[in-house]
Order: C-alpha cells, then sequence, then structure tokens
C-alpha cells in the first residue's frame, strides 16, 4: 500500500486527511472506513468508529499496528466492491492526486535520523579529500539528528538560505517506524518498519566542513528551514522489496545520479538494532539511509542553483519533485 497525507482545500481553510494512493487517484481511509462501517448496518456510530480505527492522522494510524491496517484494507476491498465514491452524509471518498495537495507522509515527524550506510558514497568521500574512511564506520552505524519541524513533502518549494552558495541535494531513502520498541533485534527489526520513502537531504556544502572542525555534527549546514524533503509516500514493506531498488536524481529533466540501493553497507534492520540499544523507538519516527554514491552535486563536482527543479527517483516509490527558490 502507498499512504500518503494529503492536505484538502474547504470552506473553513485546509484540512490535513490521510490516504492510499492508487494510480492517479487518493482515497480518503477515514472516509472509506466510515463508509464500510454504515454499509454493514452493525453500528449507528461508524463515524466515531472509524476515526478509532482509521485516524485521519498518520502517526495515529500507523500506531493503530494491524488492527488499523486490517480496518483500511477491508475499506478499499469494500470500495472496489461497491464503486462508492461518496459516504451517506456526501464527503468524497477518492480524490484526483492533482486535485489536491501532498505533504510528507509524516509531515512532523517524532524525529529524524540520518545515517551513512552506503558503502560507495564513503569510497568517494576518500577519493575527494584524500581521507580515509575511519574504521568505525566498518564497526557501527552513525547517524546524526534532524529538525522534525523543517519537513516538507513533493511539490513545495526549497528555500535556499543566504548564507551558503553551494546548496546540494542528497540522494536518499528511508524508513518510518511504525511500531513502538526498545533493544529491538536485527531478526525483528522488520516488524518495526512502518514503511519506506524518499528523502532530499538539504545540505550547505560549504558550511558543513567547518562546523564539523569544532567536533560536533553539522549544524546550519543541515539545519534551515524546508531542508528535510520526504514523500511522495510512504511504501509498506509487504509492498515493496527494497533489497535492489533503482535510484536516480534528475535536475531539470538531466540525469544527474544514478546508483541502486543494494550498495547499502548497514540495512535498516542493523540500524534500527543500533539506534534502539536502551533507546525506545515510536511510531513517527524516520530514519534516512545516507546519500546513495555520487548521490549529490558535492561529488558530482556539479552544483544546482536557484530555480532549478529537483528530481528523487526510487524504483517502487516514486518520484520526489521540489523546485530550489531564493528566499
Amino acid at each position: 500500500m502507498k499512504l500518503v497525507t494529503f492536505e484538502l482545500a474547504t470552506l473553513v481553510g485546509p484540512i490535513q486527511r490521510i490516504g492510499a494512493m492508487i494510480d492517479d487517484t487518493v482515497v480518503d481511509l477515514n472516509f472509506a472506513c466510515r463508509a464500510h462501517l454504515a454499509a454493514g448496518g452493525q453500528t449507528g456510530r461508524a463515524a466515531e468508529i472509524a476515526d478509532a480505527l482509521v485516524p485521519p492522522d498518520m502517526i495515529a494510524f500507523l500506531a493503530g499496528g494491524h488492527m488499523s491496517r486490517k480496518a483500511a484494507d477491508d475499506a478499499l476491498n469494500f470500495l472496489a466492491e461497491t464503486g462508492q465514491e461518496q459516504t451517506t452524509d456526501g464527503a468524497a471518498l477518492i480524490h484526483q492526486t492533482d486535485k489536491l495537495t501532498l505533504l510528507a507522509p509524516i509531515p512532523r515527524p517524532n524525529s529524524i535520523r540520518d545515517t551513512l550506510s552506503f558503502e560507495g558514497h564513503m569510497i568517494n568521500f576518500e577519493r575527494r579529500t584524500g581521507k580515509p574512511t575511519p574504521p568505525r564506520w566498518y564497526e557501527t552505524p552513525i547517524y546524526y539528528k534532524g529538525n522534525t519541524r523543517s519537513v516538507i513533502g513533493t511539490g513545495a518549494p526549497v528555500i535556499w538560505p543566504d548564507y551558503t552558495e553551494k546548496l546540494d541535494y542528497e540522494l536518499e531513502f528511508g524508513v518510518f517506524i511504525g511500531k513502538q520498541g526498545t533493544n529491538i533485534s536485527v531478526e525483528n527489526a522488520r516488524e518495526h518498519i512502518a514503511g519506506y520513502t524518499i528523502f532530499n537531504d538539504i545540505s550547505a556544502r560549504d558550511v558543513i566542513p567547518g562546523e564539523v572542525s569544532m567536533f560536533l555534527g553539522p549544524a546550519k549546514g543541515k539545519d534551515m528551514d524546508t531542508g528535510n524533503v520526504l514523500g511522495p509516500c510512504l511504501v509498506t514493506p509487504d509492498a515493496l522489496d527494497v533489497s535492489s531498488l533503482d535510484m536516480k536524481a534528475c535536475v531539470n529533466g538531466e540525469v544527474w545520479s544514478h546508483s541502486n540501493t543494494d550498495d547499502m553497507y548497514w540495512s535498516f534492520e542493523q540500524i534500527i538494532a543500533f539506534i534502539s540499544r536502551f533507546e525506545t523507538l515510536y511510531p513517527g519516527d524516520f530514519i534516512g539511509s545516507g546519500t546513495v554514491a555520487n548521490g549529490c552535486g558535492d561529488e558530482l563536482e556539479r552544483w544546482i542553483k536557484p530555480g532549478d527543479v529537483v528530481e528523487l527517483e526510487v524504483e517502487g516509490i516514486g518520484i520526489l519533485r521540489n523546485t530550489i527558490v531564493r528566499a
């Protein structure tokens, strides 16, 4: 299933809902569940029960676990069988994708952790800098934490900060956690993955070196409004095998980066096991893969500029498209 958070314009202002993306349409899962329960005739409280089973908020839906997923699946099957397009009180069940705004799958994640999991990216780092990859990289997956309030989705503009001359894209993908857990084993980690999405980790390349030389992680090199781009959807693990997915980045329609997920040295299962050691992971936490080999302008010595359209594509997930604009 491809899950999305979308925004609809209403007479009282925009509202956020969650849905299932099917071809060029989005099914409102909460309303679909309401329609299914109402048609069954076993309750006079279809709306209230639907809000509990399939809430219109992605984190709450993920926290519902198998019960919420089953209710969503049942609702989609009901619509497929009946062709119903509205609830009994006239609410639309199905929307054309081009008639709504897709937000990040989780517009406000609980946390953002980004790793360095692709060995090809590290090898390119050695080539560019002449510095060997620290042995520690091969011992444990490392990560830094990002700003959860700077998340945007596909179609939203990426604002170029005035303190950098070298803004860069990063071709990544990542996982959202769907089940709470601590000290999760590698063998059990997959059951904690809610799904996969594309991640564009916007970076101020000329700022980062000075910051990391002070023995801490990046600060303004990563933390900026619109700096964490996620989307266009969250693809559940039952619908996607991530062991070998084609990944590419296009700038103004030209392919700049092309790689594959099979270059991951650290799997998401290993990363989850490491992060969760004596630290609880919660539904709605996001973990990024880090940049794929040749997955950023810094590796290619090519630089985006204001006005460019950057498209990141991961096979089976879709395209994350954003325009770079000056503040």
